[in-house]
């Protein structure tokens, strides 16, 4: 069977997740289990005690039980030396006619006292912390440790609980292989690849397994299913409470999913008004709930999150908590599309008094921009864009702890950022030296990694400082020495030189600000080189590991950038220059206790023996402070 999906919706948001939770039938189920083995558990009904505790009246301290009565009038003027008495250890019965307990360290001798007891006095009283009959927990409580003691306390020994809705996640496609049985010794890795497989690494089920355990789901994950329509629909008549299909959703001609779900039962959905996620699936299989996933990384998470997340929250019990929401200035322009509301992971940081979002990268197969991220920007689906310094509410993946002591870098990209953010709290984007200055001038960053060479004077980076910062007291703390060249695949196969044999390979460019970008176009002015001669000079990419890895795949012959990335990637390196990559900062932020932590990074032996494994760099200035005052 060979047959495009084009007829994807364009569904909102909110009317997609309302459509799929009318048509399904959202059945909680229940079961028994020992509280001993019930931590994280949801409670199907409310709990009540089955007996008082203490279950007796009991001593609260060592000492000796006493009647009350018989201890008045001692006092230190009077000691009385009690003749009826109990000796008690904390927990003993306290029984008639004793109804007072004395602790050991208030008695003169055994039973010598200086001042009377009161009545019921460290004594623990029958039902004080619980009272049969009263309720213990209400229904639809997750069950914590604490919860567990006390449970048993009330004499409870077996608890109803909502039974964990088994997920069935099915990852499809021809092209997926399983990291763990291929990757057996033999099977070598290179580029990213296994040799000889010709396949994708399947991850996406792995991350689904384990959002469907943290909301309280039993996630029974199927190996991969080849693009066959019998064998998909086979592995779709399972028995489970909820199922996840990934990839086959949108218009491919062996995307099955939604021809399979329209012939087992009913699709609700196909296509939601989201950026990215776009071809998401809701359906009902006999009233089941199913999610069909799209197969990008980020589309997975945000299909999860928006759809499959709500439904099997109401299953298991684990209701959302508020997901906390910040303030923040936007440090990027973005551009949106009036047909989807559009999710942008956003790095966080506290910059004065503010908080700053640096959006992080954008494409929906984008998986590290979720592990770097803070949180989300959302732009509504009327809205075109937000504008650089635009004040945003940012729904936060992870809590607010320490993004005070982040340092906020926005500027030039080099691998030691990667070094530097594994040793102290760093949100670091990457955007170019010039771009970077530019945070800096409007407060949105702490620092700005830069590497700019002043043409008339061959001095970097002071003299753009002054320039720029002509009305304010500045520094640099210097950072690396590093050497430019053309990075070219092993062995040179095109001979390569120069700047002057561009013009006859394919090549890639950093983006537009990027100090190295800047250092190509002086070089290729000196030599008289037109950029319109060079094919690929408008091909941009951000960073300079992205250079290595597209000379490194063959999608370009050369490309200019750091001789760490070469050797990171295994790539022949043809020098063209040193330079200095250094961080400029407002004099007045040196102050910081998070930039004095960077400082000391900078410095520190674990960061040099790093860089020397890297290769390419001098460090014989690093962390060293250079003060620019105003109009100097």
């Amino acid at each position: 069977m060979s047959k495009r999906n084009l007829y994807l919706t364009n569904t909102p948001v909110e009317e997609a997740l309302d459509r799929f939770s009318a048509g399904i039938d959202l059945e909680v189920k229940t079961e028994e289990v020992e509280v001993i083995h019930a931590l994280d558990r949801v409670t199907a009904k409310a709990v009540y005690a089955l007996c008082n505790s203490p279950l007796y009246n009991c001593a609260a301290m060592d000492g000796i039980a006493v009647y009350s009565a018989a201890t008045k009038g001692a006092d230190e003027s009077s000691p009385l030396t009690l003749k009826d008495f109990v000796v008690v250890d904390t927990g003993d019965p306290i029984k008639p006619p004793y109804d007072a307990v004395i602790m050991a360290e208030d008695l003169q001798d055994e039973a010598t006292i200086r001042k009377a007891a009161a009545p019921w006095q460290h004594v623990r009283p029958v039902g004080e912390d619980i009272v049969q009959s009263e309720m213990i927990l209400p229904t639809g409580h997750k069950i914590r440790p604490l919860d567990i003691g006390v449970l048993l306390s009330g004499g409870i020994a077996r608890i109803t609980v909502r039974k964990r809705p088994t997920v069935a996640i099915i990852p499809t496609g021809s092209e997926m292989i399983e990291l763990i049985s291929d990757l057996q010794p033999g099977n070598a890795m290179e580029s990213g690849h296994i040799i000889g497989s010709g396949g994708i690494i399947e991850s996406n089920s792995r991350m689904l397994e384990g959002m469907v355990r943290q909301l309280g789901g039993e996630p029974i994950r199927l190996t991969p299913v080849p693009d066959e329509y019998e064998k998909l629909k086979s592995a779709l008549t399972g028995d489970f409470d909820m199922i996840l299909v990934i990839a086959g959703t949108s218009a491919g001609r062996e995307d099955y999913t939604v021809h399979i779900l329209r012939e087992l039962g009913q699709v609700l959905v196909h296509g939601v008004a989201m950026k990215p996620g776009k071809p998401v699936i809701l359906a009902s299989l006999a009233g089941k709930p199913v999610v069909g996933i799209p197969g990008y990384p980020v589309s997975a998470y945000l299909a999860f999150e928006n759809f499959a997340a709500p439904v099997l929250r109401v299953m298991s019990g684990f209701m959302k908590s508020a997901s906390p929401t910040i303030k923040a200035s936007l440090a990027r322009k973005l551009v949106s599309s009036l047909k989807h509301r559009e999710y942008v992971r956003v790095k966080v940081g506290q910059v004065g008094t503010r908080f700053v979002a640096s959006p992080l990268a954008r494409g929906a197969g984008a998986a590290m921009s979720l592990v770097r991220a803070d949180g989300f920007c959302v732009i509504g689906q009327n809205l075109e864009g937000i504008e650089a310094g635009s004040e945003v509410d940012i729904l936060l993946s992870r809590g607010l702890e320490g993004i005070d002591r982040t340092v906020v870098s926005i500027g030039s990209h080099d691998l030691i950022m990667d070094i530097l953010a594994d040793l102290v709290p760093l949100s670091s984007t990457h955007v170019g030296s010039m771009a970077g200055l530019l945070a800096l001038k409007n407060g949105e960053t702490h620092i700005a990694p830069l590497h700019l060479l002043d043409e008339a004077g061959g001095e970097y980076n002071v003299p753009i400082l002054k320039k720029l910062f002509a009305d304010r007291e500045m520094a640099l703390i210097k950072g690396v020495g590093r050497i430019q060249g053309i990075m070219v695949a092993k062995g040179n196969p095109l001979n390569i030189r120069g700047l002057e044999d561009l013009t006859r390979c394919s090549f890639v460019n950093r983006q537009r600000g990027a100090g190295t970008r800047l250092l190509l176009d002086h070089k290729l002015k000196a030599l008289g080189i037109s950029p319109t001669d060079i094919n690929g000079y408008d091909n941009e990419v951000s960073t300079h590991m992205a250079v290595a890895v597209a000379v490194k795949e063959g999608n370009c012959d050369a490309g200019l950038g750091v001789l760490s990335a070469a050797n990171a990637m295994n790539l022949d390196f043809i020098p063209i220059g040193e330079e200095e990559y250094d961080f400029a900062i407002p004099k007045e932020f040196l102050e910081l206790p998070h930039i004095h932590v960077f400082i000391d990074a900078l410095k520190s032996p674990e960061f040099l023996a790093r860089l020397k494994a890297l290769g390419g760099y001098t460090t014989d200035h690093c962390g060293e402070i250079v003060y620019l005052g105003k109009g100097e």
